[in-house]
């Protein structure tokens, strides 16, 4: 994988990318709960999915964050089960874009590693680093990028998020 510090500059108006964010349950990285992925080609959203996966333990300790619970996701497929269609998703993009990648990055490798799957081998870039270099924003908290951008955010949930860090991308590559 490439340097999630990269800076994406200069964007092609042609690429094909994908936005992803993840939400999860407790303080281990294996523990996502949810996940969304935004696909975007020619700076043009194409696909939008958003999905609860059931971690490998019911402690919730983020509940009071994103609002998901264990009855949330008790009948969700587990990451290995939901992995084919994620990876229908990621399929043909140039790069994966998160808003603080380095989460994102370790949040499915170790949801990767548990479920015994190869991780997907696409850089990650980072919208932090990118809205820092574009527009000078601080601070860079995803909230603050969407409002400098006016951007809509409902913050932590993972479909918001994910379309959030997609929209920054694009407007990277526009400006």
């Amino acid at each position: 994988m490439s340097d999630i510090n990269s800076i994406m500059l200069p964007l092609s108006k042609s690429q094909i990318f994908a936005a992803i964010d993840f939400e999860t349950a407790d303080y281990g990285p294996d523990s996502a709960c949810a996940v969304a992925v935004v696909r975007v080609e020619g700076n043009v959203i194409v696909d939008r999915v958003h999905y609860y996966i059931r971690p490998p333990r019911r402690e919730f300790v983020f509940s009071y964050l994103h609002g998901i619970s264990w009855n949330d996701v008790a009948d969700a497929p587990t990451f290995r089960e939901l992995w084919p269609t994620l990876c229908k998703k990621l399929d043909g993009v140039e790069f994966i874009a998160a808003h603080n990648a380095s989460f994102d990055r370790s949040v499915l490798k170790a949801c990767c590693q548990k479920a015994y799957l190869v991780m997907p081998s696409h850089s990650f870039k980072c919208t932090v680093r990118l809205a820092r270099s574009v527009w000078n924003i601080y601070p860079t908290k995803l909230s603050d990028v969407c409002k400098h951008l006016k951007i809509p955010l409902h913050h932590h949930h993972a479909d918001s998020d994910a379309e959030a860090c997609a929209r920054i991308v694009i407007a990277a590559s526009l400006s």
